[in-house]
């Protein structure tokens, strides 16, 4: 028996989608598809198909229940629906349909139980996964054996021997963890497109269940995948990220934080539950079997190419070691460091005083969710830390998704406001006291020793702490020759340097500095126009500027001693400072 699964119809400025897709938006399906898909479009989308789906969805609303009333300490809420054993909260049963997305309905008849296929890319662990327990659940309700994929490729966003090695290491104990359960692991290699369509025309599989995530990329490879499968095939997509899915959330792309915090509060008693236990299949897979995967020459081929930026050492890839840094007796984030988070985590000198989650968290390598529910647990005795953590892990990151997710020029100038744009655009022209060029920017050659020092953190350490990244990126704006090279600029070495870069948190965060997203106007004033200013001095009152300074030169040095040739610094245990939380 097949669970019952919404299917919704989104109405997103004016598009009307009835199709196999559901519940998209316009910038997410090509005008190719649609039109292959025969939807029609009148002046504002009013057509006679419209106005019927409009009048559809109307008159759903008004019988829908009311909205939960938004708690005054929504943190401390135990979730709606779960009971007390022994003060502890019960799990949720079954994934929230709210979470799930049908994204191409079957039009032909599978194979009685045929598999189930998981092809996970974002939320890569085994644990706290709601789009493998929702396959799982799939798989268990048709009598059907479950497997995951996971597509390999060759180039991802200036991904360099940093990134796809520390991604790499960590599907490795994926493979395990999966493996000591009885389900199958693939790992493909190629495009997108044609290694998922094709693997699932194989297996003969009726269903897919895909990760979700806001980036273009990632809907390129969707959409290419939904339109390729064969026709028995549904295709579903789960928002293992974010704690409340994004499409529920918010329906626009809201103006800031103060926008969207309470629509997640108020749906927080709903989607903030436990997980279940990830269950062993009751079918076992019999068709064809995944090879091993020789990790270790995986990894030393894939690393070569991005060589010229080197793995790090002082984060341990994984799941296991992301639940560790949460929760370990010696150095777990909410065992020994929280109590000094609200005070500290806006310090570059105290790097301790961050969680140290990020790149488990980009990586999908730690849910976001078992990090609220944990940080819940210690919130009487932490909590100005715990919320200040919270407001950051749940609503910060999950504004970032909102942002990607409706706005398509996420990553240029076209995706800021129309005053930010005409500010900028007015003050391009101004007189730089200092223009870099990307190169002595990378290399970290300026005038200004604070930045510098940030840079080079970035560099050789991957990381750079969350306050300084404001100044860094702001600074850029100041000494390139406009609004656009900044950004270009700030992106191209975020994404090329840190862990946890090419991340929705990452675009924004360099829009927010160059080009006030999520931020109001300001005094005006020449270069930045209305946008808000950052400057040494301003840094010098708020932390110990020559303390952090002397931090970065103590690890750079570190890393020097210890290398076997010093002109090019290894990787090291410096511990890691930037990070989003």
């Amino acid at each position: 028996m097949q669970a019952t699964i919404l299917k919704l119809i989104h109405v997103h400025r004016g598009l009307v989608i009835d199709s196999e897709w559901k519940c998209t938006q316009r910038s997410f399906v090509s005008a190719h598809f649609l039109a292959s898909q025969k939807v029609k479009m009148g002046p504002g989308g009013n057509t006679a198909a419209g106005v019927a789906v409009k009048r559809q969805i109307k008159e759903s609303k008004s019988q829908s229940p009311k909205k939960p009333k938004l708690a005054k300490e929504p943190w401390q809420e135990v979730a709606a629906g779960e009971a007390k054993v022994d003060g502890k909260a019960s799990t949720s049963t079954e994934v929230n349909a709210g979470r799930v997305r049908l994204l191409k309905q079957a039009t032909a008849s599978a194979a009685e139980g045929a598999p189930v296929v998981y092809w996970m890319s974002r939320d890569q662990r085994s644990c706290d996964n709601w789009a493998l327990l929702y396959a799982a659940e799939r798989a268990r309700q048709q009598g059907s054996p479950l497997c995951v994929v996971f597509n390999l490729v060759d180039s991802f966003l200036n991904a360099q021997a940093r990134h796809f090695g520390f991604m790499l290491r960590g599907l490795r104990i994926v493979d395990q963890k999966l493996s000591s359960m009885g389900i199958p692991f693939f790992l493909l290699q190629g495009k997108a497109e044609e290694t998922i369509s094709e693997f699932v025309e194989k297996t003969g599989a009726s269903i897919l269940v895909m990760d979700f995530s806001p980036l273009r990329i990632g809907r390129v490879w969707r959409e290419a995948v939904c339109k390729r499968v064969p026709p028995y095939v549904s295709v579903f997509e789960v928002d293992a990220h974010n704690v409340v899915p994004v499409w529920v959330a918010s329906d626009k792309q809201e103006y800031g934080a103060r926008t969207i915090r309470g629509k997640i509060h108020r749906h927080l008693p709903e989607f903030l539950v436990d997980y279940p236990p990830l269950l062993p299949p009751a079918h076992a897979w019999t068709l064809e079997k995944s090879d091993s995967i020789d990790w270790e020459s995986l990894i030393s081929e894939v690393t070569k190419k991005g060589a010229e930026v080197p793995e790090v050492k002082w984060c341990e890839p994984g799941e296991d070691a992301a639940m560790e840094l949460l929760l370990g007796e010696k150095k777990g984030f909410l065992r020994t460091r929280i109590r000094n988070y609200a005070d500290d985590r806006n310090d570059p000198a105290k790097p301790g005083g961050l969680s140290g989650l990020s790149p488990y968290l980009h990586y999908g390598q730690l849910s976001a969710q078992r990090c609220a529910l944990e940080g819940r647990k210690v919130r009487r005795s932490y909590t100005k830390d715990i919320d200040a953590f919270l407001e950051e892990l749940v609503i910060r990151r999950e504004l970032a998704d909102n942002f990607c997710y409706y706005q398509l020029h996420y990553d240029s100038l076209q995706g800021a406001y129309e005053w930010a744009r005409n500010t900028l655009l007015a003050h391009a022209s101004d007189k730089r006291e200092h223009i870099y060029s990307k190169d002595e920017l990378e290399k970290g050659k300026t005038h200004d020793e604070l930045w510098n020092a940030a840079q080079l953190e970035m560099v050789h350490l991957g990381k750079m702490h969350g306050f300084m990244r404001m100044y860094w990126a702001k600074k850029i704006l100041e000494w390139t020759r406009g609004p656009e090279e900044a950004l270009t600029i700030s992106i191209y070495l975020n994404d090329k340097y840190e862990l946890d870069g090419r991340d929705p948190n990452g675009y924004v965060g360099c829009m927010w500095s160059i080009c006030g997203i999520h931020d109001q106007g300001w005094q005006e004033r020449p270069v930045f126009g209305k946008i808000r200013y950052m400057n040494y001095n301003g840094c010098k009152r708020k932390f110990n500027v020559d303390g952090y300074i002397q931090y970065v030169k103590r690890a750079l040095f570190e890393l020097k001693k210890a290398a076997k040739n010093p002109s090019e610094i290894p990787p090291s245990k410096t511990p890691a400072k930037k990070d989003a939380l």
